[in-house]
């Protein structure tokens, strides 16, 4: 399962500008809802190991999501999670890589149609894994985006950019937006060049631009203002103003200009 190895390099590739942190750094603050650094490692490694449970001990997972969404809707997601994961600094950090990468091993032999409970729908194993791709690559924002680096993506985020289509009637009825009857055709530019197209082509409703602007926009990582992307005709801007490819209630992306790689002098 290719989605296997895309979230493990992902993983990776956050994980190697963390691993050497202090303490005092894991508590920097992100420009992601005042999260710090910690605060990203702790919600990855939570949502991983329900990610886990969910395929390896389904009936105990199926029993217990009800409460912890619950929980959430109760007391919000970061108190949920920090009564769960209760490690902090180095410890968390290098229990949240063991995991990811024992997790990844034992996903080897698992059937990726197999399906899972999840907080929303059931989805199969290969869509659970693109959704922890999907989450460490935006998620791992905050962090690039605080210590002023650029990231290097390559074609694996091809996974997220087809997430980000599957989930174009999502965006609308999450939002309470009436969903439309077409997808807009999408052009977008790979991190390798190649181009990847979605829909019909259409002069009227149509996005062009990178793949990767494309999916910081569906993971309201990036306002669409503040991207390179092309954005033609009603249907197309209205997604592109208030697509969310992530479950949980509807969502408001970044305002312009508020997530943005910091300037380290």
């Amino acid at each position: 399962m290719k989605q296997t190895d895309d979230f493990l390099a992902e993983s990776n590739a956050l994980a190697a500008i963390v691993e050497d942190m202090s303490a005092n750094d894991l508590k920097r603050v992100t420009q992601f809802k005042d999260w710090t650094i910690e605060d990203v490692i702790v919600h990855l490694y939570f949502w991983n190991l329900q990610a886990d449970r969910s395929i390896f001990n389904p009936a105990p997972f199926a029993a217990q999501i009800g409460k912890i969404v619950s929980d959430i809707d109760a007391n919000g997601m970061r108190a949920v999670e920090n009564a769960s994961i209760r490690l902090r600094g180095s410890e968390l950090v290098q229990t949240w890589q063991q995991h990811y990468r024992d997790f990844c091993g034992r996903l080897q032999s698992i059937d990726p149609k197999m399906r899972v409970k999840w907080a929303g729908p059931d989805m199969s194993v290969r869509s659970s894994i693109t959704a922890r791709q999907m989450e460490t690559w935006a998620h791992g924002h905050e962090v690039f985006d605080l210590l002023g680096l650029q990231r290097e993506d390559d074609d694996r985020i091809e996974n997220i950019v087809i997430l980000g289509v599957n989930t174009f009637q999502w965006s609308h009825h999450v939002q309470g937006l009436e969903i439309p009857a077409r997808l807009p055709y999408l052009r977008l530019t790979a991190p390798s060049a190649e181009i990847w197209e979605f829909g019909e082509t259409s002069s009227y409703n149509h996005i062009e631009g990178s793949a990767v602007a494309f999916a910081q926009v569906v993971t309201q990582t990036r306002n669409v203002a503040n991207t390179d992307l092309q954005v033609n005709g009603p249907v197309a801007e209205r997604w592109m103003a208030t697509a969310q490819c992530f479950a949980g209630g509807k969502a408001t992306p970044p305002s312009q200009g508020t997530r943005f790689i910091q300037s380290i002098t």
